[in-house]
């Protein structure tokens, strides 16, 4: 267990388990449960059915998270996939086990929810237009919630009961903080000038035609209903303005802050709390001769702050712990506090900068206001479009003119995209994904698209361009230079597999170095954080075996340019608790726990997995 979590803190990412806070819970996939379909199933998971919709909502949420990152579409619908059923097989099985959660707590969750706030509050024309959209009731919804809940609850269970024990911290730092020893070879890749021969450029097209495909490509006409743009035609009068701008003055109005400084006294381990106010009743003292922040550096328990004289920076009233707040709130500027107890310590606090309560006059705040109150007033036509729309574009499925009618567009239209990129609304996966859809490429609407929470898009498909294999005059050159690569590279690879077999024979490395004009370069006491080596090299040589019976481990590795590294690993020192390790033992157990609960939980879910009756049809990889 704790190689695997060494294996996973390589480098950089190696005090990321140390040290980061754990990422809150998401909630178990929400979109995943709406949604359904007429045509066959290619998904099931026991009982359950899953479409070529539910399918591209897994796709549209699992890429949005994955956004930024260069993944060619098909690693991500197949993740996104294998999530979809991961989360169904959880699901039945907390379903089995009776797991509940009560109507109270799933609504109250809902209420709470982001989406459905106007103005901080929940509005329930909003949350039913989003039920109308997905065609739900309300019960229904809701039982949906309750289904991801429960399954994050089961998470928990299993993740809160995990612990790291002292032994488990020294067990992983000696792996994290080995140093070993060793010899290597580097086998470059020789370029080959002598072209292949047309027998061999004939036969690689033929059995790699896939690779020489054009994109498949296809534009569409859209209908696109905004929020934004039905705000901007409604005209406000400065009374409605003024009127909406005092209703809502506490937008426009920003809290007192106050700048804190802080000298804090921990709590000891032997619980003695008197001793601790004690020593800060003292240290106050001291400032009738001391500066506050020469006492901050000298005697706070905050190693951070007190580098900056305690300084905690501006903080909103209504920003702090409760007793906190009141012993700030009731301080003069310079002023400086008797011992205040928080959950941490003992407290001397400062005030050192006031910033007292602003509100922006009207006519300052006037644009932002307008913009606000126009969203305001066009959202219940928004929704209404929106469910109109809907209904419209489904019953005249084979034109956009009577939808585009009903909310008074103009039908648009798209250049060429393909599944991966695209310009104008097709940037966005969503639009995409359901482009690409097998409904759409029929020749039927879309369904209502919503893009984030304030448009709504259907589209049709404009022209087709399906994908096709180029001719060989054309994609020839591309292979000559591909198959001269792989030749050079598969005599690298050769080259190594000859100099490790002779290694494994007992032959000096130095000794077959010199026969071969080659160069040995030497490491001792190399570290798992050294950049020397390039990271696959780095990870292979502290995965390898130790030395055994006075002879080097011996491996090869092959970097992605072919290059080819033959390493003698000669030896492994054991590594230790350093004074930087010994500083963050109390995050590192917390973080080490977490990487043991999510392993635990994990193994649980692959456990499920492989009893679950599972079927992913055109994907025989992954199929059960």
């Amino acid at each position: 267990m704790l190689q695997k979590i060494r294996e996973k803190s390589q480098g950089v990412f190696a005090w990321a388990i140390l040290i980061v806070i754990c990422v809150p819970f998401a909630l178990w996939g929400i979109q995943n449960y709406i949604g359904g379909a007429s045509e066959d199933a290619l998904v099931t998971v026991g009982d359950r059915e899953f479409f070529q919709n539910d399918l591209n909502k897994a796709y549209q949420q699992y890429s949005q998270k994955l956004a930024g990152m260069k993944i060619d579409e098909a690693t991500v619908r197949q993740q996104a996939t294998l999530k979809l059923v991961k989360d169904e097989v959880l699901l039945q099985h907390v379903r089995d086990q009776d797991l509940i959660i009560s109507d109270e707590k799933a609504k109250e969750f809902i209420q709470g929810l982001e989406y459905f706030q106007v103005d901080g509050k929940f509005d329930n024309k909003r949350y039913k237009a989003l039920l109308s959209a997905q065609q739900l009731s309300s019960s229904q919804f809701v039982q949906r919630i309750k289904q991801a809940q429960v399954m994050e609850q089961y998470q928990r269970s299993i993740l809160s009961t995990s612990f790291a024990t002292d032994y488990d911290i020294e067990q992983f730092f000696k792996i994290q903080n080995q140093k070993r020893n060793i010899n290597y070879i580097t086998i470059p890749v020789v370029p080959i000038t002598v072209a292949p021969d047309e027998a061999s450029v004939q036969k690689y097209y033929q059995e790699n035609q896939n690779r020489y495909k054009t994109t498949e490509k296809i534009s569409v006409e859209y209908i696109q209903l905004s929020l934004n743009d039905l705000a901007e035609k409604i005209t406000l009068t400065d009374a409605q303005l003024k009127a909406f701008y005092e209703e809502q003055k506490e937008t426009y109005t920003s809290k007192e802050r106050r700048r804190i400084s802080h000298i804090l006294f921990s709590f000891g381990k032997d619980g003695n709390d008197e001793a601790v106010l004690a020593t800060a009743q003292a240290a106050q003292k001291q400032l009738a001769t001391k500066s506050f922040e020469t006492l901050a550096l000298e005697i706070s328990s905050d190693e951070i702050t007190a580098k900056k004289g305690g300084d905690l920076g501006l903080f909103e009233i209504g920003g702090l712990e409760e007793s906190l707040e009141k012993a700030v709130t009731q301080l003069t500027l310079g002023q400086v506090s008797a011992p205040v107890k928080s959950s941490f310590g003992y407290h001397l606090l400062k005030v050192t900068e006031l910033v007292p309560v602003a509100t922006k006059p009207f006519e300052e705040a006037k644009a932002e206001v307008t913009k606000a109150l126009q969203r305001k007033s066009a959202e219940t036509d928004f929704y209404e479009m929106a469910e109109r729309l809907a209904e419209v574009s489904y019953e005249n499925t084979s034109s956009l003119t009577a939808a585009a009618e009903t909310i008074g567009a103009t039908i648009e239209k798209t250049d060429l995209f393909s599944k991966d990129s695209g310009e104008g609304i097709a940037q966005d996966p969503i639009i995409r994904a359901a482009a690409f859809s097998e409904d759409v490429l029929k020749g039927n609407n879309s369904e209502s698209l919503e893009i984030g929470n304030d448009k709504v898009i259907v589209l049709r498909l404009s022209k087709h361009q399906p994908a096709s294999v180029q001719p060989l005059e054309t994609v020839k050159a591309n292979i000559v230079t591909l198959l001269l690569t792989q030749k050079a590279q598969q005599q690298a690879s050769n080259a190594a597999a000859d100099l490790k077999q002779q290694l494994l024979d007992g032959k000096n490395i130095q000794t077959l170095a010199t026969e071969k004009s080659l160069e040995v370069k030497s490491l001792n006491d190399f570290e798992r954080q050294n950049k020397l080596l390039a990271l696959p090299v780095n990870y292979a040589v502290f995965k390898a075996a130790k030395p055994s019976d006075n002879k080097p481990t011996i491996l090869t590795v092959a970097l992605n340019t072919g290059e080819q590294y033959i390493i003698a690993l000669n030896k492994v020192t054991e590594g230790a608790l350093t004074d930087e390790d010994k500083k963050q033992l109390k995050r590192a157990k917390f973080n080490i726990a977490k990487v043991l609960a999510e392993t635990t939980f994990e193994a649980v879910l692959a456990s499920l997995q492989a009893n679950a009756d599972i079927v992913i049809k055109d994907n025989p990889s992954t199929e059960k």
